[in-house]
């Protein structure tokens, strides 16, 4: 079996080692369409040589943009790959302002789209890019389709010519640009080379506790995130069978329909899916939520290994059987394994879902890193709450004098497309500066304590970790976002977007007659509440840590409007400045 050094070897390890019925499936219209490997192969084929006899070239840039994971992105990928071209997958939710900056910068000549709300953005700034066609998955009227390109390299005689194509293709040359969301400034080009993501997927996978060509796995994560797209070609080297969820707010069915023994997700999620699932315990009565909420508390005692003792152990099999199965049942009923990245997850989470025998294996990576850098491991004692694992195999980790993680390995990028200056900033002595704060136990298991750059100083000199604070208030049901200030100030201070969903249900059981958002928000029996909610976690915190203030947002953060970034993180500057009037309040009233 051929040795894998570049992305578009995986599919053909798969077609050799698993062959599988559905390497890839996607809902339409309603009924999951699958795609064997070798189909998958076929049409990868394809494109390179419809992509050939559209005159694309080594070196290309091809963008791909898809509102949700499909089967077609894979195929784009891989054909794209194979030509010698470079794919750059762009989030779907950035604005036309971002599409026009990217698809300058990175010179794309062709541009792919799931669907009208993708063309209709780009279509309005098409004119200032160098792109030549855009073509769509969709059916859209007017456009062209996806199809032509397919119908284009029908035509097996240029065969040959993309053979010599691939061959010419070493491990070291440049796979794909990944364009950072940024939470602050431009998007920065990431150039990550088949070795970096290839190298990544190799070392990663002695990590993963797959049952080799039989696994099921339910991918939403954006792929155009480097996180899913690694796990993706995971995916494939494992043979797994890949089911693409058709959206969040289908998820729940998704899971129930495939049934899957993995999936990832962002912590955001598995926020929102437990406090789901903790409102629905709340709505039981007498005995039953008495139970619920008993095994909840047990399980955010929870230890691994059987480290909390025999009578822990006993009554958690109790709640396993009681209350924790229907957990299960209700996420697919075979989900053995979740992965987390991209943020930090609360270790309650961690323990909670574990204690449910639902593990979430968090890792810790960039997109500078392809990404993984470490992650826990259930086996062999590779597991601990609160940690991001170990670091993974050929990969090495040093924590600088002033705790920021240095990175050195095969995995780390090439740089920054068109920016050296930027490059020289991040890769010194052959290591990645992360920007992360963090540090490794006497067990080699690494923990991550803040963002570099967000750690801020008050004006009595005292060092705030804003993201700690901020991971322990999210884990009130009142709390939807916080962003802990106070640069400069005398003391921290927090922004609070409530959770509305949570807040409107509080509101009815105790009677407020509150109909609008501004009513909610300015009651001030809500504000006491989370006062209250602020007043208790303060206690984990020094006292020049501690909340003293607090504003509630008028309105929901969001990607679309600028709060987040597309992996839901906050971009702290525009939050800053969008609520500059309630800071004011906050430090000058």
């Amino acid at each position: 079996m051929q040795e894998i050094t570049r992305l578009f070897d995986f599919p053909y390890y798969q077609l050799e080692k698993y062959n599988l019925d559905a390497a890839l499936v996607t809902k339409y219209n309603g009924k999951w369409i699958k795609t064997s490997t070798k189909e998958y192969i076929d049409k990868a084929n394809t494109i390179s040589r419809g992509l050939l006899r559209l005159g694309v070239q080594p070196n290309d840039k091809i963008a791909v943009i898809s509102t949700n994971n499909r089967t077609e992105w894979n195929i784009m990928d891989i054909g794209i790959l194979q030509t010698g071209a470079q794919n750059v997958p762009i989030y779907p939710t950035i604005s036309k302002e971002d599409y026009d900056y990217i698809l300058n910068h990175s010179e794309a000549t062709y541009c792919f789209v799931s669907d009208i709300s993708i063309i209709e953005k780009i279509n309005l700034i098409k004119a200032n890019t160098k792109l030549k066609a855009i073509y769509t998955f969709d059916d859209v009227a007017n456009e062209k389709s996806w199809n032509d390109v397919l119908e284009l390299g029908a035509d097996t005689s240029n065969q040959n010519e993309v053979e010599a194509r691939k061959i010419a293709i070493k491990t070291d040359d440049l796979a794909t640009l990944i364009y950072t969301s940024g939470t602050t400034g431009k998007p920065k080009g990431v150039m990550l080379s088949h070795q970096n993501i290839v190298s990544d997927v190799l070392n990663s996978e002695k990590r993963v506790p797959f049952d080799y060509g039989k696994s099921k796995a339910l991918s939403f994560l954006p792929v155009c995130h480097v996180f899913e797209r690694m796990i993706l070609y995971l995916y494939q080297y494992c043979g797994v069978e890949i089911y693409f969820a058709e959206s969040i707010e289908k998820m729940s069915d998704n899971l129930k329909e495939v049934q899957p023994h993995v999936m990832t997700a962002v912590p955001r999620l598995y926020e929102k899916v437990f406090d789901k699932i903790v409102a629905k315990g709340a709505e039981l009565t007498g005995v039953k939520k008495a139970l619920f909420f008993w095994a909840v508390n047990l399980g955010l005692k929870y230890e691994p290994y059987g480290a909390n003792g025999w009578w822990y152990e006993t009554q958690l099999k109790v709640a396993r059987k009681l209350i924790f199965s229907k957990w299960k049942e209700g996420l697919g009923g075979k989900l053995d394994l979740m992965v987390s990245g991209s943020a930090a997850l609360q270790p309650r989470l961690t323990r909670v879902f574990a204690a449910a025998e639902l593990p979430i294996m968090e890792g810790y990576g960039l997109t500078e890193t392809s990404p993984v850098i470490s992650v826990n491991d259930m086996r062999d004692g590779g597991f601990r709450v609160g940690t991001v694992g170990k670091t993974i195999d050929n990969v090495e980790v040093k924590i600088a004098k002033d705790g920021e993680i240095l990175v050195k390995g095969p995995n780390v990028m090439k740089g920054y497309f068109k920016d050296p200056e930027k490059t020289a900033e991040v890769i010194k002595g052959g290591y990645f500066y992360t920007g992360d704060i963090g540090e490794i136990d006497s067990d080699g298991f690494l923990k991550i304590t803040d963002r570099k750059k967000e750690m801020f100083k008050t004006s009595g000199g005292k060092y705030v970790a804003p993201a700690l604070l901020e991971n322990k208030f999210k884990q009130s049901r009142f709390i939807e976002q916080i962003m802990v200030i106070g640069e400069g100030e005398k003391m921290p201070a927090a922004l609070i977007q409530i959770n509305y969903e949570f807040v409107e249900e509080w509101a009815k059981r105790h009677k407020y007659a509150l109909k609008t958002k501004e009513e909610l928000t300015s009651n001030p029996k809500l504000r006491e509440r989370i006062q209250e909610e602020i007043d208790e976690v303060n206690k984990c915190f020094g006292h020049w840590e501690q909340i003293k203030k607090f504003e509630i947002t008028p309105d929901s953060w969001t990607i679309e409007d600028g709060h987040l970034t597309p992996t839901m993180k906050m971009k702290r500057k525009v939050i800053k400045e969008i609520y500059k009037d309630l800071i004011e309040k906050i430090y000058r009233s």
